[in-house]
């Protein structure tokens, strides 16, 4: 029996704000006129049909106004294995749409565009047929051919260059009753949640079950989620931004380029994420793949949660899952602050725990300490376990400063930074999760060595030279008749035999000292 969560589902296409479909069948170039309006690369392109299979939405600034713009899987007439979903979740889009960008190749109508045709009928006074790939004046003439259809508005564009793509905007900023502004809205502030791990471990379960909808395409198929899919989602009145990526496999089990490129675009998905959620099947166990994701969370500083899914499916032998997390602390040694939390994404079980403390991972790794308070307790600490004895002499830690939070960095300044002891920098390190509330996040501590001012090196003049200056002083003519005494015959000569006399008291007087 599922738990009752306290969680409020946000539509996974924001409707909140005007939505503009791209709609057409496979391969006629959704995915590069979605990258080129949101002015990022987004969706995968490849020329294998059919690469784009969730619906993706992304807030797009359609004339500095905020819209939804959704890329869609293409339409198919012959539907094979995940061909179905695909379609129905495309389709779906059509009744929810405030605007439809109904794409066709200016070059070719094929059957499912006909079909496309006919099932946008009942919408025809929210489209816009946008004709694409007139990559050449030659091709223009060709639009004509498309009034035919009987839609009000056409217009040809190139997705891949970027040709009539400001025509394009300015037919739907028409048909929202919008014009252009200046001013840019601010970004909402939600907590981005990204869930990765291997392929089939539960990340489009557990995906679909926080957002409350199919967002994600669940398929015993390996690869199934290739875009990195997105959905919004309030707990305890925070925002959730969920992001489910593909499944990470290793090179050697990778074969298609499309699966190439949805890993690469998964692995970057950390950078964009607050806190990652690494899915690990219990009855499965870990791979190496696990390490090496865990390995590039730590790297960029992002929490990190331990999520140990399919719990309903142990056998329920006593201490089971103690041991299943005993062998995840042995082989994860890197990740021994992340919280482990077992769940079973399937049943629901103790997703209100994950959720909370996803929550307490964030609040600290947005913790800023004041730098008289990381100094005073480096005082204590530094006391209580002085650094040890180098070649040349004890380290010494002078003082520290937080730098940043979110990634949380440390800069601690020190006598000498060459061969500082490792062993020393994660006693600092572990004093700082101790004492400072940072028990859950990675915390990375940079060293630098404090650089002295350079006249504090220079030596003053000796005790003997001193005494030279005074004897030299006392033994040359008065400084008026001094000036420009080397410039006459012989004066460098004159200055220099003082010098020597000088030298010569000196050193009679020190010997005379000795014999008595």
């Amino acid at each position: 029996m599922k738990e009752k969560l306290d969680i409020r589902n946000k539509a996974d296409i924001d409707t909140s704000l005007p939505l503009i479909s791209i709609i057409g069948r496979p391969n006629v170039g959704k995915s590069t006129l979605f990258n080129r309006l949101i002015g990022k690369r987004r969706a995968i392109t490849d020329p294998t049909p059919g690469v784009t299979r969730d619906p993706i939405p992304e807030r797009w600034l359609l004339g500095n106004h905020p819209v939804t713009l959704v890329d869609s899987g293409g339409v198919k007439l012959d539907q094979e294995g995940l061909d179905f979903a695909v379609t129905e979740k495309s389709l779906s889009l059509l009744a929810m749409s405030d605007v439809i960008v109904f794409l066709l190749d200016v070059m070719e109508i094929t059957a499912e565009d006909m079909m496309l045709i006919e099932e946008l009928r009942p919408y025809m006074d929210k489209v816009v047929l946008a004709v694409n790939k007139v990559d050449s004046p030659d091709r223009e003439d060709l639009i004509w051919n498309y009034f035919v259809y009987g839609y009000q508005r056409v217009v040809g564009i190139s997705a891949a260059h970027g040709l009539g793509i400001e025509e394009l905007e300015d037919s739907i900023l028409g048909m929202l009753n919008l014009e252009r502004v200046e001013e840019i809205p601010e970004e909402p502030e939600t907590i981005k949640l990204a869930i990765m791990g291997k392929p089939n471990t539960g990340k489009s379960t557990l995906t679909n079950l926080l957002t409350g909808r199919d967002i994600s395409i669940v398929s015993d198929i390996a690869g199934t989620t290739r875009d990195v899919m997105r959905g919004t989602f309030i707990y305890k009145g925070t925002e959730y931004t969920v992001l489910d990526t593909a499944g990470i496999r290793r090179k050697s089990k990778v074969e298609e380029d499309v699966e190439y490129y949805s890993v690469n675009r998964a692995i970057k998905t950390i950078d964009e994420a607050d806190v990652v959620l690494l899915m690990i099947d219990v009855v499965e166990g870990l791979a190496e793949q696990d390490k090496k994701i865990a390995q590039l969370i730590v790297r960029r500083g992002k929490g990190v949660i331990l999520v140990l899914n399919k719990i309903d499916r142990l056998s329920g032998m006593a201490n089971e899952l103690e041991a299943i997390k005993d062998r995840v602390r042995f082989l994860f040694p890197i990740l021994n602050f992340a919280p482990l939390m077992p769940i079973s994404a399937l049943e629901g079980q103790d997703i209100g725990k994950l959720l909370d403390m996803v929550w307490s991972v964030w609040r600290q790794l947005n913790k800023r300490v004041d730098t008289s308070d990381v100094n005073m307790a480096l005082k204590a600490w530094t006391e209580q376990q002085e650094p040890p004895r180098g070649p040349q002499g004890h380290f010494k830690v002078l003082y520290g400063t937080q730098v940043s939070e979110n990634p949380v960095r440390f800069l601690f300044f020190v006598n000498r930074i060459a061969q500082f002891p490792d062993t020393y920098v994660s006693y600092l390190k572990n004093c700082i999760r101790k004492d400072f509330g940072f028990s859950y996040v990675p915390v990375e501590i940079s060293l630098r060595e404090r650089r002295r001012n350079p006249s504090l090196n220079q030596k003053g003049p000796s005790g003997k030279e001193i005494e030279v200056q005074k004897i030299i002083k006392r033994n040359t003519v008065a400084p008026s008749s001094k000036k420009g005494i080397s410039k006459k015959p012989g004066g460098k000569a004159r200055i220099g035999k003082q010098e020597e006399k000088a030298k010569a008291i000196v050193r009679n007087s020190k010997q005379k000292a000795k014999k008595r």
